[in-house]
């Protein structure tokens, strides 16, 4: 809620920002990196290197599954046929599978499980890639600062339009 807040608060002094500014001459751009991200060749090559690890990770629960499951079917079918011992030892087999199936799945599509790293590092070098030319485009074409519109996230600034200090030095000087 709070980084929400931040979000709307930053917005909004962007836009005061640039009608107050816009005599001075600065010159405010935005993108949509959504649209950039998803537009990009090689986001389609990271999306298939990801498809395929998931699928991966798929056929191992699956697996997984089929053995727990077969073990449920074996103590149900024959659980009048078996020895107490063979019995116990068929119900630790299963209570054992069950428990690496769900280490399993929380490994990977836990909170913060594999899944979200392999996402993470499939994609943070096309987000660098796609930041480092929305700078250099910036740079080129003389923007003092670019907008994301997908996320409301300053991506370019001038350094000599930050205020950051200035305010410090004045909420401090109180």
């Amino acid at each position: 809620m709070l980084r929400r807040l931040i979000m709307v608060w930053i917005c909004t002094l962007c836009a005061l920002a640039s009608i107050s500014f816009a005599e001075d001459g600065l010159r405010i751009a935005h993108v949509d990196s959504k649209l950039i991200f998803d537009g990009y060749k090689g986001t389609k090559k990271a999306q298939e290197e990801y498809d395929r690890q998931v699928a991966k990770w798929e056929q191992q629960a699956n697996l997984l599954q089929k053995e727990l499951a077969a073990i449920k079917e074996k103590l149900d079918k024959q659980v009048l046929m078996l020895s107490d011992e063979k019995k116990r030892e068929l119900e630790a087999d299963y209570a054992k599978k069950d428990t690496e199936l769900k280490s399993f799945i929380d490994r990977v599509y836990g909170r913060s499980g594999e899944l979200i790293s392999e996402n993470e590092k499939v994609s943070a070098p096309i987000i660098q890639l796609i930041r480092k030319a929305v700078n250099e485009i910036a740079l080129q074409e003389g923007y003092d600062m670019v907008v994301d519109r997908a996320t409301g996230a300053v991506l370019f600034w001038k350094q000599e339009n930050d205020l950051t200090q200035k305010v410090l030095d004045y909420l401090n000087g109180r």
